[in-house]
């Protein structure tokens, strides 16, 4: 590898384009070759952010131009057999959310990584910013005291014309409905913030959208240093909002978004008798927020290093754990799903597909 790193990019649909944004942003990336099922759209994307090549299918990407990074941009169902091509061919791994159709898949993603000598990155850039960096240090250094309570919401809107696009909404070509496509992210700095989950208690329900899928769902999350999580996704909400609340012996924490945050978004409120120490809880004066480009920016720095992925980009099955869980206890009418249970599910390794309460009239 040289010190410039030579990245392809497959799919070219409306999230690749903050993927080209971020590797342009970074003075030792190339965005070299891309590719996708329309030839149409990926000379379009090409010509949009001055990709020099574009093929008409990732083998022939990877013969002809054996890219050091290959950033997966697919719908969920395709990831697997990309990321495994990719592995094949010597290339690091940067995969959009959800990184996989199950968690066997993978599982055989992460050997294929660690066969291949190569890393697997999954986009989960809601870890990112300096102020989940900074919370996330207070949480962990003990200075909020125990966190106790959280409440985790991804209440965001698409219409009926969202769930049209063909893969959207089924269970074999998305994977999950609301949980897995729009919810992961939020459930994903959450644990983030507060680390391992302990167990999980899931419904899923079917409101008002024409889709197999579930367009909202709840449930209850426990993690391991005891904090009890209640999660609400929707998919019908107009008013939308992406926020967490971690309440602790000493404060509570509030993040208050839609799709990404700054220090703007950001606030800790002091329990009563414990003002004076909250002027050690500030944030600092720098700001970075979160996003595609300082997700990538680390993930670049440790590929040319040589060193471990970041914390913003490791663990990629923690959220993806959690995910699943809810989609089990559903299809157990809510029972307790632990790590444990989800380690030796009979279906829901292989496949998130669940009942959903239908709850329309």
């Amino acid at each position: 590898m040289t010190t410039t790193l030579r990245v392809a990019l497959v799919g070219t649909g409306a999230i690749a384009n903050a993927h080209a944004a971020a590797i342009a942003a970074y003075p030792h990336a190339d965005l070299i070759a891309v590719t996708d099922h329309s030839r149409s759209a990926a000379e379009g994307f090409a010509e949009r952010h001055g990709v020099p090549h574009v093929y008409d299918g990732l083998a022939s990407l990877l013969v002809n131009e054996h890219p050091d990074v290959v950033h997966v941009c697919t719908p969920p169902g395709a990831h697997h057999g990309q990321v495994l091509a990719a592995f094949a061919a010597g290339a690091h791994v940067v995969v959009e959310k959800p990184p996989a159709s199950s968690l066997d898949e993978l599982d055989e993603m992460r050997a294929a990584a660690d066969v291949a000598g190569r890393h697997l990155a999954v986009v989960f850039q809601q870890r990112t910013g300096t102020a989940a960096a900074h919370f996330r240090h207070l949480l962990r250094d003990g200075a909020l005291g125990r966190p106790l309570l959280a409440v985790c919401e991804t209440l965001w809107y698409r219409d009926a014309s969202y769930f049209e696009v063909p893969w959207r909404g089924r269970w074999t070509t998305e994977g999950g409905g609301t949980t897995l496509g729009h919810g992961i992210h939020q459930i994903d700095l959450l644990a983030f913030l507060l680390g391992g989950w302990a167990s999980v208690q899931g419904r899923l329900w079917r409101l008002d959208r024409e889709t197999e899928t579930e367009d909202a769902s709840t449930a209850t999350v426990t993690f391991s240093n005891g904090v009890v999580a209640q999660l609400t996704t929707s998919a019908v909400s107009p008013r939308e909002t992406s926020s967490i609340r971690i309440d602790t012996q000493k404060a509570t924490i509030t993040v208050d978004h839609l799709y990404g945050h700054g220090h703007e978004n950001w606030a800790i409120t002091a329990a009563p008798g414990f003002e004076a120490e909250s002027t050690a809880w500030v944030l600092p004066d720098l700001e970075e927020g979160s996003g595609h480009a300082p997700l990538l920016r680390d993930v670049f720095d440790a590929l040319l290093s040589g060193g471990p992925l970041p914390e913003t980009a490791a663990e990629p099955a923690r959220s993806f754990e959690i995910v699943a869980a809810i989609y089990a206890s559903a299809a157990e009418d809510g029972a307790v799903i632990t790590p444990a249970d989800l380690a030796q599910h009979p279906t829901h390794r292989r496949s998130f597909a669940s009942p959903v309460n239908e709850m329309r009239p």
